[in-house]
């Protein structure tokens, strides 16, 4: 005798279905699975967070490094300068006079000022000051010189009354010293009418034309 339909369907259905048991074994499983999956998530964020501040503290490591390197890098072209404006110093008046201009005393490191338009104190200092009470030579003193050191000083030098009183009626020439260059510098230097003069070893010389003219600058 054949069983009705309706109730081998049901028989089916019964055999497939899940205990309680095994749901909930099922969803302790998925439970554990998240707890697991936060855990890691949890345990990777904190290692991110390590890692970040390694980062931050290297970065400030870097940085402080660099402002060392950069305060000694400082010190050490200062060095050089003072070596050279030392150098410089001994030999201009000798080498100036060889070129026409008869200047016969020297200073270092004069500071000149004056009060501009708005009220504001502009100052300027020159590493070397040749004079002879007619004439002053003003030398600007750079270990290592470049286009843009000449074009800051060519500017010092048109304002050069404003800011040294005291030579008001002299005649004003300038001049640039150096131990090395830019190959530029030089060249651009002259251009513009100032001596150029390079410090070679334990001596110092004019590298203008013989037929230079100075400028001078009122």
């Amino acid at each position: 005798m054949e069983k009705p339909q309706g109730e081998f369907m049901s028989t089916n259905q019964q055999k497939n279905s899940a205990t309680p048991e095994e749901i909930w074994k099922i969803l302790r499983e998925v439970s554990e699975g998240h707890k697991e999956t936060d855990k890691l998530l949890k345990e990777i964020s904190q290692e991110q967070k390590k890692t970040d501040q390694q980062i931050k503290e290297t970065n400030q490591q870097m940085k402080k490094t660099d402002q060392k390197l950069e305060k000694m890098g400082g010190r050490f072209d200062d060095r050089w300068g003072l070596m050279v404006e030392s150098l410089v110093e001994g030999k201009v008046v000798e080498l100036l006079q060889s070129r026409g201009i008869n200047v016969y005393e020297t200073a270092v490191r004069m500071e000149g000022s004056y009060r501009d338009k708005e009220g504001e104190i502009q100052k300027r200092e020159i590493d070397i000051l040749a004079a002879n009470g007619n004439e002053v030579v003003a030398v600007e003193v750079k270990s290592t010189l470049n286009p843009d050191h000449v074009r800051y000083f060519l500017n010092t030098l048109r304002n050069f009354k404003k800011y040294f009183h005291r030579y008001k009626t002299e005649t004003v020439y300038g001049a640039v010293a150096y131990l090395r260059s830019d190959s530029e510098a030089p060249v651009f230097a002259e251009k513009h009418g100032l001596f150029v003069i390079r410090a070679t070893g334990d001596s110092a010389s004019i590298t203008n034309k013989k037929d230079f003219k100075p400028k001078a600058f009122s």
